[in-house]
């Protein structure tokens, strides 16, 4: 669940939040799904160098180079409440 830290001294802030957080808590009612989204923006990139193999004595060595092949927006939606519902 998201939370924030209201400014200072702002109620209708505040009020308008608790009005959010109470869809949280709301009976699940499959006609009125609660649907939540959030998207992650990733960068796509490859290694400049094969990484160097690890053994016993020694750890996996990487270059920190790297190529950039631009970026990607990955989307995630989920239904909290219904997983309460079985």
């Amino acid at each position: 669940m998201i939370w924030c830290i209201p400014p200072k001294h702002n109620a209708a802030f505040v009020a308008q939040m608790e009005q959010v957080l109470d869809v949280y808590v709301r009976a699940y009612d499959p006609l009125h799904p609660v649907v939540c989204m959030d998207e992650q923006p990733k960068q796509l990139l490859s290694e400049v160098r094969t990484p160097l193999g690890c053994s016993t004595q020694q750890p996996l060595r990487v270059d920190h180079e790297y190529e950039r092949h631009g970026t990607c927006c990955v989307w995630m939606f989920v239904e909290p409440l219904e997983a309460g519902a079985m």
